[in-house]
């Protein structure tokens, strides 16, 4: 069935007034008995439902509401993105010698975990690989001209990367790690790094917190386009702190060179280690022992001195996080809510009072992922105080004024 234009579904509506009936229902179920005329002079009839639909949209969002509009996610891949398959591919490709097929990738990525049959299927796969040359030397991107660079600063650049890690015993089996590194362009100094069991926004999310508490807040953050990079709560973070954030060309992986030689160094150095692997919490300790003492606090060959005392150089003009008690809510996510008119809102099926009072006003609900028993509330920017949950039966033993009583009672 042909779409229909917005010029005929405002003919639709515009019946709506003129037709016969005490009610709205009445008037939409006559209007869906008549025979409309589309620009190409073809007879169209709709049901009553798809005329109530039109109506909904047209009263709640305008014109706008009724325009044809394709879906957001059209064509995008909705379980795993390019760059994410092109990691795991990379991270199989060293286990075969010089020929292998992509029957053998996909076998060898979903044995040892780097992919899910759930996550994605073989044919998808396949689709994958012609789609987007997964196993096909660019020749544009080798052939693209680089420039060496490097930030006059320390924290004018941070390049933030994932390394697939060892597998670590994690109390039922054991898993593969992820290691979620950040490294400041200036100094080569790794800012933070630390292994987790996914790859998900609360990692990322804790990752960069320890990061911006240790090395301060940098001006710009350089990362992929996986979807942990692109998710709605770090852009979020990073405007709160006012951080930059930038996205490298799609499957161009040498863009980020220094976070890449970084993590070549973690292999060649750390990972090579007979390692405590007992336990992700040891895992992470030998980690930053590894990072303070033979990496950050060594020589680096294209500095001619170590990373750290790079970075110090630079230590009066880094912009660190002042101290305040509120700053652990510049990395809470945040959602909208509507102060109804006894100045309380809904969150997740609970009800809470405001701090203040915000009667019909629209707020912004500041809270943990993980657990949202603290929730703040800002108001136009402004930090007002964190919410209460509801009680009914308090508030009934309340003092009032005795005119508000006799209000009630009336």
């Amino acid at each position: 069935m042909k779409k229909s234009s917005p010029y005929l579904k405002m003919r639709v509506l515009g019946a709506i007034d003129s037709a016969a009936g005490s009610t709205s229902r009445e008037r939409i179920e006559n209007v869906a008995g008549l025979v409309f005329t589309d620009e190409e002079g073809q007879p169209r009839k709709f049901t009553w439902r798809t005329i109530t639909t039109w109506l909904y949209r047209y009263r709640n969002h305008g014109i706008t509401g009724v325009t044809n509009r394709s879906r957001r996610d059209k064509g995008v891949p909705r379980k795993i993105s390019p760059e994410e398959l092109l990691e795991a591919i990379n991270a199989a490709k060293p286990h075969f010698r010089n020929t292998f097929n992509s029957m053998q990738i996909y076998r060898f990525c979903i044995e040892h975990g780097l992919l899910r049959q759930e996550q994605i299927a073989q044919t998808t796969f396949y689709r994958f690989i012609r789609e987007y040359e997964l196993l096909k030397q660019d020749d544009s991107t080798q052939n693209k001209m680089r420039l060496a660079f490097a930030m006059q600063f320390a924290n004018q650049l941070w390049q933030a990367d994932t390394l697939y890690g060892p597998c670590v015993y994690d109390g039922k089996t054991h898993k593969q790690t992820r290691l979620i590194a950040f490294i400041d362009d200036a100094s080569r100094v790794c800012c933070h790094g630390e292994f987790f069991f996914e790859e998900t926004t609360d990692s990322l999310i804790k990752a960069l917190k320890a990061a911006f508490y240790k090395r301060g807040i940098p001006e710009q953050l350089y990362v992929d386009n996986g979807s942990i990079y692109c998710s709605q709560e770090i852009t979020l973070i990073c405007a709160r702190v006012g951080c930059i954030l930038r996205h490298t060309p799609l499957r161009d992986g040498s863009a980020k060179g220094k976070i890449e030689r970084f993590f070549r160094r973690v292999r060649q150095q750390f990972l090579c280690r007979n390692l405590d692997l007992s336990s992700l919490a040891s895992l992470n300790r030998q980690f930053i022992a590894w990072l303070e003492d033979d990496y950050n606090s060594v020589p680096h060959s294209s500095l001619g001195m170590k990373p750290i005392d790079r970075f110090g150089l630079d230590l009066n003009r880094i912009k660190f996080l002042p101290p305040h008690e509120a700053n652990d809510e510049l990395f809470f996510a945040e959602e909208s809510r509507t102060v109804k008119k006894d100045n309380t809102f809904s969150f997740r099926n609970r009800r809470y009072e405001t701090p203040v009072e915000l009667r019909d006003k629209q707020i912004n609900i500041r809270f943990e992922r993980s657990s949202a028993d603290r929730i703040v509330i800002y108001y136009k920017g402004q930090r007002l105080g964190e919410a209460k949950p509801l009680d009914l039966i308090a508030n009934g033993l309340l003092k009032r004024p005795h005119n508000q009583k006799q209000e009630e009672a009336l």
